[in-house]
């Protein structure tokens, strides 16, 4: 039937290095097997070695990207990245108020792999405050989690405490990465659901530089399965064996933080 192949849309902004941002979501969406849209806010100047420029585009055009999208599109799910400044998630929250683009994820992009700033100080109020009770999942790493709760994150303990006050605030389903733990051979992820379950995925901890672009990735293909009918629990399941099959089959591109390999599932990955 016309228009009934699953659609997904991705708010972000770009990464003219292709492993991050808009081009890592809609690589992901396409060998997850969706339709993947784009609302583009900002583009960057970027390459594995970091981010040299960005710039955030105007609200008016932002606002018509969303309109033109559902105009058209059957979009089954959607997801948020790079929001640029605080003036910029609001807009974009006001449009996600406007349209039914089906369950949101909402990843809370702030640091680049590289270290530059992506989201301005006084926006992370704004994410916290108006974006974060719209969350159907939220997946942000350990500094993330940190800023947005003010809470030590040092522990699984503490991990799990800051899952319970992310949910306070508004989002439904938390996936708090960690990546970032000083873990030498497990790289653990907590999920707390909206029915209040919650569990530990963990994977092994790979030696490698090439893992730009791997919250994008995560939160994609979440999105993705959404998009397919997928439960929470399963989507986010499916997000954490694909970004572990990315990162375990490495593409050789690149002089610093490389890109994942988005087709990994089909080199010997787990999907």
């Amino acid at each position: 039937m016309t228009n009934e192949f699953p659609q997904t849309l991705t708010i972000a902004g770009t990464d003219s290095g292709g492993g991050a941002g808009v081009m890592a979501d809609l690589k992901t969406m396409q060998e997850r097997h969706v339709f993947g849209t784009a609302v583009i806010v900002a583009v960057t100047a970027q390459n594995t070695k970091g981010v040299q420029d960005f710039l955030a585009l105007p609200q008016q055009l932002i606002d018509e990207q969303f309109a033109s999208l559902a105009d058209d599109f059957k979009i089954r799910a959607c997801k948020t990245g790079m929001l640029a400044d605080a003036e910029h998630v609001h807009g974009v929250v006001e449009n996600l108020k406007r349209y039914n683009f089906g369950p949101l994820t909402v990843d809370p992009v702030m640091i680049a792999k590289g270290g530059a700033a992506l989201l301005a100080d006084d926006a992370v109020a704004t994410v916290r405050d108006e974006l974060l009770p719209l969350a159907d999942v939220l997946t942000p790493n350990l500094p993330e989690a940190q800023r947005l709760t003010g809470l030590p994150l040092d522990t699984k303990e503490e991990m799990e405490a800051a899952a319970v006050e992310l949910q306070n605030l508004g989002a439904k389903n938390v996936i708090i990465k960690g990546g970032h733990e000083a873990t030498p051979d497990q790289a653990s992820d907590f999920v707390l659901l909206e029915d209040g379950r919650s569990f530990w995925l963990s994977a092994p901890r790979i030696d490698t530089v090439r893992t730009h672009g791997t919250g994008d990735t995560l939160s994609s293909c979440i999105t993705a399965e959404l998009a397919k009918g997928a439960d929470f629990e399963t989507a986010i399941r499916l997000g954490k064996d694909y970004v572990t099959a990315a990162i375990a089959h490495p593409i050789e591109v690149g002089h610093g933080h490389g890109p994942l390999n988005h087709w990994a599932y089909n080199q010997g990955g787990t999907l």
